[in-house]
């Protein structure tokens, strides 16, 4: 009770700017993109309930058979993208958004819908859900977030088992308090662009 209290005072706090930062990339993006400008994602949540994320779309559409796919043999070294490759679908202004992380303001809309909150680990698609380990799935004890512990410890830099460690360490030791701690973390973050590809 106390996470979803802290969840909407949160939203409701930041919506006005949100709203406004949205907008207007939203319309940036879509004169850059010649098309609609949001993105809808099937990822996974509290008890592996799968729901429909929004975010800005900050890629071109890939070209058929361009789509990526994953298939993990080892946890160990994945990485989603690795330093030095950068995917020549994200757009200037979607790296922008990505950067500064505009691009995750309209989960603040799940957030409102009671699918995430605003800590906890970031919600990961079903293709890559498959094929966890068992012992990953405890992620899903928590509803996924915006924000989270590994994203404030590496972001994109992070190999995949570094991630799930820290959002396992999450699972077991949140709080109020160390969503407000991860919070100010993230805002450091995000303004320094520290792992944002």
């Amino acid at each position: 009770m106390a996470k979803r209290l802290f969840d909407l005072t949160i939203t409701l706090l930041v919506a006005p700017l949100a709203i406004l930062a949205v907008a207007v990339m939203a319309v940036v993006l879509a004169f850059e993109l010649r098309g609609w400008p949001f993105f809808v994602q099937t990822r996974i949540g509290k008890g592996g309930r799968p729901f429909r994320m929004y975010k800005l779309r900050t890629m071109r559409h890939a070209a058929p058979g361009q789509a990526r796919t994953y298939a993990i043999e080892d946890w160990s070294t994945f990485v989603f993208s690795p330093p030095g490759q950068i995917d020549p679908r994200i757009t200037r202004w979607g790296a922008f958004a990505r950067k500064t992380s505009i691009d995750e303001l309209p989960n603040l809309l799940n957030v409102l819908l009671g699918q995430m909150s605003i800590v906890g680990p970031r919600p990961e698609i079903p293709e890559i859900v498959r094929q966890y380990p068992p012992h990953y799935h405890r992620r899903h004890r928590v509803p996924p977030g915006i924000a989270g512990l590994a994203q404030v410890s590496g972001r994109s830099d992070l190999a995949y088992d570094e991630i799930m460690a820290y959002d396992l360490t999450y699972v077991d030791h949140h709080s109020v308090l160390t969503d407000v701690q991860i919070l100010l973390k993230t805002a450091a973050a995000v303004l320094k662009g520290s792992g944002a590809r």
